[in-house]
């Protein structure tokens, strides 16, 4: 009975250890993965150039529209659905959030003069570049646990931006499910709690202020001494890929305390263990279990001593001997005689080993021998199919490129115009035309679904649908001439009975050029018009579906004058969304953007060298996902 017992606490002791250990690092995970993800969208956030020069002008309309119309796609991607800025130049607070229309307005102004603004102060004289605070808004009249990054624009900090998660279903998934004898709690690093079951005794708006006792670790465990639990803090955060374990007194009580710490939030996960309240082992059966399994253990290992060395080893150990003769090449050993058991059965299998092994030996080397020369010949077939591949898709590049009116674009626009065409594979989805009418000219940048040979052949198919359009619409109607289009293949794709998951859109943009009326006209799918005069960078959108998506595009001509100086731009997405720099995010509209600015006033020959190398630089040892187009004019 007391070998039962002892087994039974040691056992619920270790246990209680694991399940400690574990339920915490689970509940490490549970939090840094969503909050992680929302840090990180906040931390992009905070870097735009468009928030920046924002916070830098907020009287500029162009900027704040350009602004809010990309704050506006982060907060579809945050998970909670809201973000914020707040300027340091003149305390303006702005928040958006879903369900409300979106405002340009700031919802209000902070003051040093009130307490419930000072975590903001501190924050932005602060030297870390974020911090995350649990803290209810009165004038938002909303709890959240609030990711503050600072904005930081030529070594200046001019501001905060970010997101905040809301607090009430943050903390209904980090408790929602209850463990008899678990307190689940979540501190800050100097112990102030940011998540608890009972919500009071979370300690709102902690930032840059001491929380009261009753708010922190150290007042969930009064039997403690406060300096032990700070220690224990700290060994944590010292080791934060490890559970901390710690035996702590709450009251009267006995708690095991396991710590682990989340260096990217600066949060410590907490699990208070009451073993005897805990779920361990699910009933008082182990001690019984333990007695009777060392009283069966005694009695089986006396008798299995016994039969294990008369009826295994020796026999074993014969046949072993004979074995290491075969491995020498003795073949003509003696070998065991063949019992009724296992053993018998494996001796009789080492006697048949032993003479088949001469033959098999001759019979492999020729085997080996024919193989040799099935497989030089399957290799020498593989290598002549490669080479007829690898010209069959060089021709097709030739073909692909000899459809592309270069010398047309040459003729018309000479030094006044540069494409940038880098397909991912040898062929692929890209194509443009230009099609030259009286005092005008269009020209115009298509991107099929995939890239490689099928996103080649789909260019096919498109390009025949354009030329059908320009010959019943004209150049002149570059709206009309995408809604024909649009029309012809989606006759072609739908003759052809394509399987629904296939995709078979094509981007598209034309641009028609009316010198005589000094105008040009843009009609775009999926593809907007960037146009630059060597200041300012403007974006003309186009229909949100392609030619031949899943719904039908709503395509509409926008005029725009004709300026001296003004550069044009048709991009595909394959730019805009390469991987690149440390993280692997896409180019973007915005950096693209930026580089317009920069270069539109140069030569475009000069514009076609920067752009090459800016992408480059930004790719470095990123493969290119998409195929690759600029196609960009000026009209003198």
């Amino acid at each position: 009975m007391l070998v039962g017992e002892g087994l039974a606490a040691g056992a619920r002791a270790q246990l209680g250890t694991a399940y400690a250990r574990n339920f915490t690092l689970l509940h490490r995970e549970r939090i840094l993965a969503p909050i992680s993800r929302e840090l990180a969208l906040s931390q992009r956030l905070a870097d735009s150039v468009l928030l920046k020069r924002m916070l830098r002008d907020p009287a500029d309309a162009a900027v704040r529209d350009a602004f809010f119309a990309e704050a506006e796609g982060y907060r579809q991607a945050f998970r909670g659905r809201s973000w914020f800025a707040i300027s340091a130049l003149d305390f303006n607070y702005w928040f958006n959030e879903e369900g409300k229309p979106t405002s340009q307005l700031p919802r209000y102004r902070l003051s040093r003069d009130d307490p419930d603004d000072g975590w903001f102060f501190i924050t932005v004289a602060g030297d870390a570049p974020y911090n995350i605070n649990v803290n209810y808004d009165a004038k938002l009249e909303q709890t959240r646990i609030w990711l503050n990054v600072l904005v930081r624009d030529a070594g200046e900090t001019i501001g905060l931006a970010g997101s905040g998660l809301d607090f009430s279903t943050f903390l209904a998934d980090f408790t929602g499910r209850h463990e008899p004898g678990v307190v689940p709690v979540v501190v800050s690093a100097d112990g102030a709690i940011q998540a608890h079951p009972d919500p009071e005794r979370v300690a709102l708006n902690s930032t840059g202020k001491a929380a009261p006792v009753s708010r922190t670790l150290a007042g969930l465990l009064p039997g403690t001494d406060p300096a032990e639990v700070a220690a224990v803090l700290a060994r944590s955060r010292g080791q934060p890929e490890a559970a901390i374990l710690r035996e702590v007194r709450a009251g009267e009580d006995d708690r095991l305390l396991a710590v682990t710490y989340i260096p990217e939030l600066g949060w410590h996960v907490v699990a208070l263990v009451d073993l005897d309240s805990a779920e361990l082992t699910g009933g008082n059966w182990l001690p019984y279990f333990g007695f009777g399994l060392a009283l069966v253990l005694l009695v089986l290992l006396a008798g299995f001593g016994y039969l294990i060395e008369r009826l295994v080893l020796r026999p074993l150990r014969a046949l072993q001997r004979s074995a290491d003769a075969i491995s020498r090449g003795e073949y003509t050993v003696h070998l065991p005689g063949a019992g009724h058991d296992e053993i018998g059965a494996l001796s009789a299998a080492f006697a048949r080993m032993a003479g088949k092994i001469s033959r098999h030996t001759a019979e492999l080397e020729g085997r080996v021998r024919e193989r040799t020369a099935a497989l030089e010949a399957s290799h020498a077939e593989a290598l002549e199919a490669h080479r007829q591949l690898d010209a069959s898709i060089s021709y097709a590049s030739l073909i692909q490129r000899a459809i592309l009116p270069d010398r047309d674009l040459e003729h018309v626009l000479g030094e006044r115009h540069f494409v940038l065409w880098r397909p991912r594979d040898v062929v692929g989805g890209d194509f443009y035309v230009f099609r030259s009418e009286g005092d005008g000219f269009l020209v115009g940048l298509f991107d099929c679904a995939g890239h490689g040979v099928p996103g080649a052949l789909m260019t096919m198919l498109a390009r025949s649908a354009i030329d059908h359009a320009l010959g019943r619409i004209g150049a002149g109607d570059p709206a009309a001439v995408l809604a024909e289009a649009d029309a012809t293949l989606r006759a072609l794709l739908g003759n052809a009975r394509l399987e629904r998951a296939l995709a078979t859109s094509t981007d598209a943009g034309l641009v028609y050029v009316d010198r005589a009326r000094g105008e040009l006209v843009f009609a775009g799918a999926a593809i907007g018009l960037f146009h630059s005069d060597g200041e300012d960078v403007a974006h003309v959108a186009g229909s949100r579906h392609g030619l031949a998506d899943r719904r039908p595009g709503d395509y509409r001509n926008v005029r725009l004058p004709l300026r001296p100086g003004s550069t044009w731009y048709l991009v595909t997405d394959g730019l805009l969304d390469q991987s690149g720099g440390d993280q692997g995010f896409g180019f973007g509209r915005g950096r693209f953007s930026e580089h317009l600015r920069a270069s539109a006033h140069l030569p475009l020959a000069e514009q076609a060298g920067r752009l090459a190398a800016a992408l480059a630089q930004w790719q470095g040892d990123w493969p290119q996902r998409d195929d690759i187009t600029v196609l960009s004019f000026r009209i003198d």
